[in-house]
């Protein structure tokens, strides 16, 4: 087995034998009191569970189906709740990047820059990315094979940048439908970074609503179990208390109420999987 890359990320331990970690928070910040809300309740519920946790809020979202949909606070707004978010609960914070002039306002305040699946082909952006002195999270695109993300992962890389995340988020399946391929996580690890799996956009119906995308999260507790069991190191998890009045993503969001159960499931299945690992 490839030994995968062992780092920290604020008190956050990711690979080698750490414990199973959560990136989670709503997809898009819709403003800094819920925001702030989620965060809190999630640092809350994942100290109980004693569970690494990552808050992960997007300040813009770029890449929405349709013109009229929300996309966030921007840049300068968005940076300023996450930073407060940061300061006020304690926890590190992720966000996506959707351009290169993003790149170092945005690592002033986060500690993982997220590279959007659809972008991760974007030389520069991830050059600039790997600069940044933030960690680095690749989406695998949905239009990559997982043995094609070892070129993202070198171009990161190449810039000296040693803490990279590889995530897995699904493949496109004919039309505005996604599948995930257990094979994907094995073969990620080889790559000998920390793999996580996006469970809630790999539930997505890619613009299945029209102008906006569908999603079937009944899902997301088998494909969680799912991929636990495969070994990943990392879950990552978009939840909201209301998903239906969500202002992205709701269609496959995790509803808040229903993520402690969740967690105990998978964290008790990650713990045996860890034990297999060690025998």
């Amino acid at each position: 087995m490839t030994p995968i890359h062992e780092f920290s990320i604020g008190p956050v331990k990711l690979g080698g034998s750490a414990p199973l970690f959560l990136i989670a928070g709503p997809c898009v910040i819709e403003s800094e009191a819920h925001a702030t809300m989620l965060a809190e309740r999630l640092a809350l519920l994942t100290s109980e569970l004693k569970i690494p946790f990552i808050f992960k809020a997007s300040y813009d979202k770029a890449n929405r189906t349709s013109i009229k949909s929300y996309r966030g606070p921007g840049l300068e707004g968005g940076l300023h709740i996450l930073g407060e978010i940061k300061k006020k609960v304690g926890v590190p914070i992720l966000s996506d990047v959707h351009d290169v002039s993003h790149v170092a306002p945005a690592a002033e305040v986060c500690d993982v820059l997220q590279i959007p699946a659809f972008l991760s082909r974007q030389t520069d952006l991830l050059l600039a990315a790997g600069r940044s002195g933030a960690a680095v999270n690749l989406k695998k695109g949905q239009f990559l094979s997982p043995w094609e993300m070892s070129n993202a992962v070198e171009k990161v890389a190449s810039t000296g940048c040693a803490r990279i995340i590889v995530t897995e988020r699904g493949a496109s399946f004919g039309y505005q439908n996604l599948v995930v391929d257990m094979r994907s996580f094995p073969i990620l690890k080889k790559m000998g970074y920390p793999v996580v799996f996006d469970v809630t956009h790999s539930v997505q119906l890619p613009g299945g609503e029209g102008k906006a995308s569908g999603g079937q999260p009944e899902f997301i507790e088998p494909l969680a179990r799912a991929g636990t069991a495969a070994g990943v190191d990392g879950l990552f998890l978009e939840v909201h208390e209301n998903p239906p009045q969500a202002l992205s993503d709701g269609t496959n969001a995790l509803p808040l109420n229903q993520l402690k159960s969740l967690l105990q499931k998978v964290m008790s299945l990650a713990s045996l999987v860890r034990t297999w690992g060690n025998a």
